[in-house]
């Protein structure tokens, strides 16, 4: 039998390869041009191949690539300080490749909370439906979807999954075996949905009143996505005390962390955790220029201005297609437009593509857009007009 393609069928990519990027576009072998809306799934928060990102990774090519965390890495110190001046509730943090890996260490430190406290006990961590952490063991099973858990063998104890906005069964899953509460301030993968700053506030109270750890999941909808550097920065007294960052941290260099509090974090000692790769000086460059971009407070006012125009057309273009569009939903420029027939944000999906607009798909029938943080009134324009061609090739 003559071999084919040697990769895992885990994914199905259309038959388009491109070959370079730029700002907010990507160009095929072919020379077609593409407006990307996705980003990689809110990874290229500075666009393809923003020079300032690129020349400070060669500049770090021609030193030192690699070392292991068996020796300092001085860009850890000066990134590890950029995070935690930019949070006054943090105080330590540990470099990761991903945000899997950011979620497997944050669910870690609070159990390790939790054993250095002498309450070995308490190792249950409690999500949410809807929720996405990653594809380890243990972030599948702290999200709960049954999609994603099929054919994994048996649940994993210690994971506690609840239905989105049931407050009170949260209160009565609360017990003396609790270690900690997961959530994500907004929610990607689940169908773009921003949790109420009431919901945050409460969440920490509630961590607070039964000696819990609150960790934030702030992979997909940190590094200045909402218009906020972190999203949490939007609710005054909803900080946690462990967060997991990736994806627009490292612009599209492989990049994740895992932001804590001094006191969540002072069990993790020499031996309970450690990486190979995590915090390298490459990425520890990248990390550097896309920190200093991302958190310059113009940059910030300009994300949150183009996110609000846009969400605006959105809204505009739901009151144009009230019998294909619901709801528009989602922070900044994590949105998304939720689709009243089953099955018509993977329609909308491809169309867009045949339009040559690139967006994504998230549960609850909802088509997802997270755009790179650098786009501008031109390319917001254009992508709504083919949006509307899309849902006007859709009414026909």
């Amino acid at each position: 039998m003559a071999k084919g393609n040697h990769l895992f069928d885990c994914y199905n990519p259309p038959e388009i390869t491109f070959e370079r990027g730029e700002g907010a576009y990507l160009y095929t072998d072919s020379g077609e041009c593409y407006l990307d809306f996705i980003a990689g799934i809110a990874v290229n928060s500075l666009g393809h191949a923003p020079k300032d990102v690129a020349d400070a990774i060669t500049e770090q090519m021609g030193k030192v690539w690699h070392l292991s965390n068996m020796f300092k890495v001085p860009g850890q110190v000066d990134l590890s300080k950029r995070y935690c001046d930019s949070l006054p509730w943090a105080d330590k943090v540990f470099f990761q490749n991903s945000g899997t890996e950011s979620l497997e260490l944050a669910m870690k430190t609070a159990r390790r909370y939790q054993y250095g406290e002498g309450r070995p006990e308490r190792v249950d961590i409690i999500g949410f439906g809807g929720a996405f952490h990653g594809r380890s063991f243990a972030a599948i099973n702290a999200a709960g979807n049954p999609k994603y858990l099929e054919g994994f063998g048996p649940r994993l104890p210690g994971f506690i999954n609840l239905p989105f906005g049931d407050h009170e069964a949260l209160k009565e899953a609360v017990g003396p075996t609790t270690a900690a509460i997961l959530v994500e301030p907004v929610q990607g993968e689940g169908g773009v949905r921003a949790l109420p700053p009431e919901c945050l506030r409460g969440l920490r109270e509630l961590c607070d009143e039964n000696d819990l750890m609150l960790i934030y999941d702030e992979v997909q909808c940190g590094a200045g996505r909402t218009g906020q550097l972190w999203a949490h920065q939007w609710v005054e007294g909803g900080q946690p005390d462990i967060m997991a960052v990736a994806k627009g941290v490292g612009g599209g260099f492989p990049l994740g962390a895992v932001i804590a509090s001094e006191e969540a974090a002072k069990h993790m000692v020499p031996g309970t955790h450690g990486t190979t790769y995590g915090g390298n000086p490459l990425a520890m460059a990248a990390g550097i220029a896309v920190f200093d971009r991302i958190s310059d407070p113009a940059f910030l006012e300009h994300v949150r201005d183009i996110s609000n125009k846009f969400r605006q057309s959105l809204a505009g273009l739901k009151d144009e297609f009230p019998d294909l569009i619901e709801d528009v939903r989602g922070k900044g420029l994590l949105v998304g437009l939720k689709m009243k027939v089953d099955g018509d944000n993977l329609v909308a999906k491809n169309g867009a593509l045949a339009h040559k607009l690139m967006v994504g798909t998230a549960g609850d029938n909802v088509l997802r857009m997270a755009p790179p943080l650098i786009i501008g009134e031109t390319e917001m324009r254009e992508a709504m007009d083919k949006l509307r061609a899309v849902f006007n090739d859709m009414s026909a």
